[in-house]
């Protein structure tokens, strides 16, 4: 299918203040696995090539513009937090004149992969859905908003788990969060969203059941991962994306012919690069560009930003190097300190 015939905008929500996070810094800007958490989100709906992607703010509107910078975004301000529906209302005046899809999301998803967006979005588009909505199955949906589906497991609603009764409570199917809606039927169903609910805000979840009763189509996309939409609201599920992204990324380099020891000590961020046939140890941290060529040998404890490491170079244990260049077949002895401007430490060339 050719998802570029189909106009497509996206939408992250991000204005909320993540007080359950204990922290002075709007939630979005919390760094997992190197980067900000909305980071991660625009990297996963950039394969989709929107027409736009617009990032709602609120809380620390300035730091979040700043930080977002130098990806080409369109920025939505919400001055008051009244739920998901009130910030997707906020959008309205940049898409008066969109067509054909928006896809929503939050900010604060950043597990979330593009393999899954594409996927969904071309459910969408194939089964002419007004609403697809992503769900997964939970064996605890605490927390989550449950999917309410009729007899024929059509989806009926979404239930929020506040709003929810004991038998609701028990579905297992809860939702992610993502939604890929036609353009012209969002704003038209939220201006139908009232506020009549426990938590006193606009639902975005209540144009599911605006679109039921008005018998629009509505479909699933049941992802069986349900780790990708891990919301982060603490700093303990920080910790578990962190993890979760530090995986992903050492089995990706494993399978490019990296040999790691002890896979879940190494962090290494994505713009950093490591050659076929290298050997790494344990306790290693490569960020900040590093570029390491073939075979090369990373003992235990190093830490290495921003270097550019030759062919066959040999770092010993609990070395830390900044900003270095090191040709081929240079061996730097154990516990060794350099940095850009040569401090510290020794390295020699093999002859």
């Amino acid at each position: 299918m050719n998802l570029q015939k189909q106009p497509l905008s996206t939408i992250i929500l991000g204005a909320g203040k993540g007080t359950r996070m204990k922290s002075q810094k709007a939630k979005v800007l919390h760094t997992v696995f190197f980067s900000p958490m909305i980071e991660h989100v625009i990297n996963a709906v950039s394969p989709l090539n929107p027409d736009k992607i617009i990032v709602v703010v609120g809380h620390q509107q300035e730091d979040v513009k700043k930080t977002l910078k130098s990806f080409p975004l369109q920025f939505a301000e919400q001055t008051e937090q009244y739920g998901t529906g009130h910030a997707v209302l906020a959008t309205r005046s940049l898409l008066t004149e969109a067509e054909g899809n928006v896809m929503i999301l939050c900010g604060d998803t950043p597990l979330v992969e593009n393999e899954t967006l594409i996927r969904m979005y071309e459910k969408h588009v194939s089964t002419q859905a007004v609403i697809t909505l992503m769900t997964t199955m939970l064996d605890d949906p605490t927390h989550y908003g449950r999917i309410l589906s009729d007899e024929n497991n059509r989806i009926a609603g979404i239930v929020e788990e506040k709003d929810a009764s004991a038998k609701e409570r028990e579905i297992k199917e809860i939702n992610a969060g993502i939604y890929c809606v036609k353009t012209d039927f969002i704003f038209h169903a939220l201006d139908q969203v009232g506020m009549d609910n426990s938590q006193g805000e606009m639902y975005l979840t209540d144009i599911v059941s605006i679109a039921v009763n008005n018998k629009k189509k509505v479909e699933r996309f049941l992802t069986p991962h349900p780790s990708e939409i891990l919301g982060v609201n603490s700093r303990v599920e920080l910790a578990q994306a962190h993890k979760i992204l530090q995986k992903r990324r050492n089995t990706e380099l494993m399978r490019q012919g990296i040999t790691m020891y002890s896979p879940d000590s190494i962090s290494i961020s994505s713009d950093s690069s490591i050659g076929r046939d290298c050997i790494l140890s344990g306790e290693i941290e490569i960020t900040d560009n590093t570029i390491i060529g073939k075979s090369c040998t990373i003992g235990r404890g190093v830490i290495l930003r921003n270097c550019s490491i030759g062919d066959q170079v040999t770092i010993g244990p609990y070395s830390c190097l900044y900003g270095m260049t090191l040709p081929a077949d240079t061996n730097v002895a154990p516990h060794t300190v350099i940095d850009k401007a040569g401090a510290n430490g020794s390295a020699t060339q093999n002859q």
